[in-house]
């Protein structure tokens, strides 16, 4: 696909790897529709990047764990932008604590945002990308969904779901040209790391990533935009994680 003139929606995409991927998905050409759930400095510094460049940005603000509000950004995009030609959902949200400590509350918001929102915002999209024949949803899922993460299992759980998603509907929407794909992230400088201390960060470029050194949202961003241009990769999770979840000891 190329990217000139086409419109992307991403989710999260007022910070982190979502504005990283906003920012880059501009640099190519699209027109940009950012999701957030505020409307603050972050979100003005990647909307006034986006609008440097000479692309439209429209900034949408709404609570993806509401089915309804999920669905209105796609129609708010499609009506301001003209259509949705890309779907990307990289919001989200950590959700702390064992099978014993979550809270039912916390367990189903985990769901709700990561897993559900999909969901509803796939509804609302593939018929726009269908008409147009053809279309590109990428899914940010994580490490954490492809290996046992202690103290975070309904995040786990819910990010796993996330590939095995993007298999399935990639099935189902290929006859249509849609591709969908998923990122699985590891360790990446955004505000998700901000509650580690220097001991802990220092362990995990030490020990823990095999590249000994923690990743950038733009190292996420080079990818998704990738699965969005390459017309012939649908269905794969591609990792980005400095070889975490290659090693065994």
């Amino acid at each position: 696909m190329k990217l000139e003139g086409k419109v992307c929606l991403i989710t999260g995409g007022t910070k982190g790897i979502g504005g990283a991927t906003a920012v880059e998905l501009a640099r190519l050409g699209a027109d940009i529709a950012l999701i957030g759930r505020v409307s603050d400095a972050e979100a003005a510094t990647v909307k006034d990047e986006v609008d440097a460049m000479g692309r439209r940005c429209l900034l949408v603000i709404a609570d993806l764990a509401k089915p309804e509000e999920a669905a209105h950004c796609v129609l708010t995009t499609a009506s301001t932008l003209g259509g949705v030609d890309v779907l990307i959902h990289s919001a989200g949200g950590f959700a702390p604590g064992s099978l014993l400590e979550i809270s039912p509350e916390v367990w189903y918001q985990a769901f709700d945002i990561h897993v559900h929102a999909v969901f509803h915002l796939c509804r609302a999209a593939a018929p726009l990308m269908k008409r147009k024949g053809e279309g590109a949803i990428v899914l940010i899922s994580s490490a954490a969904g492809l290996r046992g993460c202690q103290g975070a299992i309904a995040y786990g759980v819910a990010k796993g779901t996330l590939p095995q998603f993007a298999r399935s509907l990639a099935r189902e929407l290929a006859g249509d040209n849609i591709r969908v794909n998923c990122v699985s992230p590891g360790i990446i400088r955004t505000r998700l790391q901000d509650p580690l201390t220097p001991s802990q960060v220092k362990h995990n470029i030490e020990n823990r990533i095999p590249l000994h050194r923690e990743g950038k949202p733009e190292d996420v961003a080079e990818v998704i935009a990738m699965l969005v241009s390459n017309d012939y990769i649908t269905g794969e999770n591609i990792v980005v994680d400095g070889g975490i979840t290659m090693r065994i000891v």
